[in-house]
């Protein structure tokens, strides 16, 4: 009698990733006590440890538990599985990840020549204890962005919220007053009358104006704008600045903000905190959703920010 052929060779790892190849090795239990035989139809010898094809689900001896050896009728089919789970894994993921990092839906440093967005996975916002902006990793010390105190310190949160609805009285009655107090701390230089005048006036303030250099030339709206003054005996700040007009008005607000050093925590407090934009020529308030350069906003006019309006306007 001729002795029972077994065959020889390496067999698949123990605890390797049966996802990871065309074939798996079959339990013990599903083994009868003589093993089995190869389905190969030029083999049909009987191996004791035979291997289950993943795409046909036949039975194969060591030497025809690939594909190409036994010549499988579904090759590829395993694969193509497996592909397809991944892709759907990669899919949810790629949907639960945060977004990418942008000046619309993160904080920007403080320090008016820096662009680094903070409060990311990357870049921490650190807080100053003197001044009480967010600044990133490299402007976080107090010697490297000309750290300044707080025009007053911050009482208790009734005598804020008195003071926040006094300062916007004031705001409010300022701005009803415009161009008519020469002595108010918001009030412009008188605006000439003449089409010469205006444009000689535009003219001084495009060369005085500081915007973002990386604006074309063709894209730029020059205003004058003017902050929110903390207390009634100090000076409101005011600048002469550039935007693109392509920009909308809560990015405009943000680096106005920014470049005035007024503080803006929009992102995280309520209406009687948040900064609006109030356009002196039209008398109206811009939306934070419509773009700077729709129409109604020209070059040369001016724009007020103005804390806790949104009370007033019921927004």
């Amino acid at each position: 009698m001729s002795p029972i052929s077994v065959s020889k060779g390496q067999t698949q790892p123990s605890g390797a990733d049966p996802a990871e190849s065309s074939f798996t090795q079959m339990a013990d239990k599903d083994l009868e006590s003589i093993g089995r035989h190869c389905q190969f139809e030029y083999c049909h010898q009987l191996d004791f440890l035979p291997f289950r094809c993943e795409s046909c689900h036949g039975t194969y001896c060591l030497d025809h538990r690939s594909e190409t050896a036994h010549r499988c009728a579904r090759a590829g089919e395993w694969a193509r599985r497996r592909n397809g789970q991944t892709s759907t894994s990669t899919s949810s993921s790629a949907s639960a990840a945060t977004q990418k990092p942008t000046i619309y839906n993160s904080d920007q440093c403080a320090h008016l020549q820096c662009k680094t967005l903070i409060n990311t996975l990357t870049d921490p916002g650190v807080r100053c204890p003197n001044c009480t902006r967010q600044y990133c990793l490299k402007h976080r010390l107090r010697e490297e962005h000309d750290c300044a105190k707080p025009t007053a310190p911050r009482g208790g949160a009734a005598a804020g919220a008195q003071h926040a609805n006094e300062t916007l009285k004031s705001m409010f009655a300022r701005v009803r007053t415009w161009g008519k107090d020469k002595s108010a701390g918001l009030a412009p230089t008188p605006k000439p009358t003449s089409a010469a005048g205006r444009m000689q006036q535009l003219n001084a303030m495009k060369r005085a104006a500081k915007g973002d250099a990386a604006v074309p030339a063709d894209r730029r709206v020059y205003l004058h704008v003017a902050g929110t003054a903390e207390t009634e005996r100090a000076e409101a700040p005011a600048g002469d600045f550039f935007f693109d007009a392509r920009w909308k008005v809560g990015r405009v607000l943000d680096d106005a903000a920014r470049r005035l050093h007024v503080e803006n925590v929009n992102n995280r407090a309520g209406e009687e905190a948040r900064l609006r934009i109030f356009h002196v020529e039209s008398g109206e308030f811009l939306e934070f959703s419509e773009s700077i350069g729709d129409g109604k906003v020209k070059s040369g006019h001016t724009i007020v920010l103005l804390r806790g309006a949104g009370v007033a306007l019921g927004k």
